[in-house]
């Protein structure tokens, strides 16, 4: 494993949690959006990642499998939240239907800030990894001097 294969692994973990957060915003922002452009409530969104090999090449991949691997995140989509909508009774506001009722996104907060809270963490922690290794390359030039 070289420096720059962990400075990539490290930074790919940094755009995830990145990507990560706006979503979190996005769906915290929309918490009482009733009428989108699509029609109906907000859909809550969530990114769905996975951990792909570092390195392309057969012979690299190989060596990575046969090794443990060096693996970095890959956005594989953004996913609509499939869970029903929330119905609240209030047969004032504009978007409520023939009974009264409103749909409310699929949103819960509590979730969405254990949510933020847990990509906060993760991107520190990618960040403590870049910083490590950093330190490490500082100090293997020091013993070459």
């Amino acid at each position: 494993m070289d420096f720059i294969n962990t400075l990539h692994t490290s930074s790919s973990g940094l755009a995830a949690q990145r990507l990560r957060m706006n979503l979190i915003s996005s769906n915290l922002a929309n918490v009482n959006t009733t009428r989108t452009p699509e029609g109906g409530a907000y859909r809550r969104k969530d990114a769905v990642f996975a951990a792909t090999p570092a390195n392309q090449r057969f012979r690299d991949l190989l060596a990575a499998q046969l090794a443990g691997g060096l693996t970095q995140v890959k956005v594989l989509g953004i996913v609509e939240d499939p869970h029903p909508f929330q119905q609240k009774y209030d047969p004032h506001h504009p978007d409520a239907n023939a009974k009264g009722y409103v749909q409310l996104p699929n949103i819960n907060l509590m979730e969405e800030m254990v949510n933020m809270v847990s990509a906060t963490r993760s991107y520190e922690a990618n960040l403590m990894a870049i910083k490590a290794t950093k330190s490490m390359v500082s100090k293997a030039l020091e013993i070459g001097r």
